[in-house]
């Protein structure tokens, strides 16, 4: 064999690898809550998982401000009325994913919130994270959209 023809042999395997890798590559999911096919998904995975303990209408435990007996809190809501919204989706991703420790609870912290990682796909955990973002009002999305700008650069 000729060193051309090595040489073309070594590059065309170069390209087909290449293209192999980024056509196969997924794209990161987003979380949107303008995607039919997500909000289904996530309405699904948050009547499974999540309803239980922050309400089938996100509303959450009552007195969910209030600590217990055993010095945990109640389930927030993931309404209006609760502080989800408050966090950066990345935050919430986390929570879900690992539950509720370090960096975003104090070492130590002990709640409910489990991890779902281990049961829960991202692509699951974004779905019903799209799901209960379909919930919030357009000011509370208008105030989170200015709230979060800063973080994201788009100020």
């Amino acid at each position: 064999m000729s060193r051309n023809y090595l040489v073309l042999l070594a590059v065309f395997a170069a390209v087909a690898v290449a293209v192999l890798y980024f056509t196969s590559a997924r794209p990161e999911l987003r979380i949107d809550a303008r995607d039919p096919a997500q909000l289904v998904r996530g309405r699904v995975v948050y009547e499974q998982r999540c309803a239980a303990c922050h309400g089938q209408r996100l509303e959450g435990q009552p007195n969910w401000r209030v600590r217990l007996s055993n010095g945990r809190l109640p389930a927030p809501p993931h309404d209006d009325t609760g502080h989800t919204w408050h966090h950066p989706d990345k935050v919430l991703f986390a929570i879900v994913k690992n539950g509720l420790v370090l960096p975003y609870a104090p070492a130590g912290y002990e709640s409910d919130m489990p991890a779902f990682g281990p049961v829960l796909s991202d692509e699951d955990i974004r779905a019903v994270l799209a799901y209960i973002e379909s919930h919030w009002s357009g000011e509370v999305a208008k105030i989170r959209e200015e709230m979060l700008a800063p973080s994201r650069g788009t100020r």
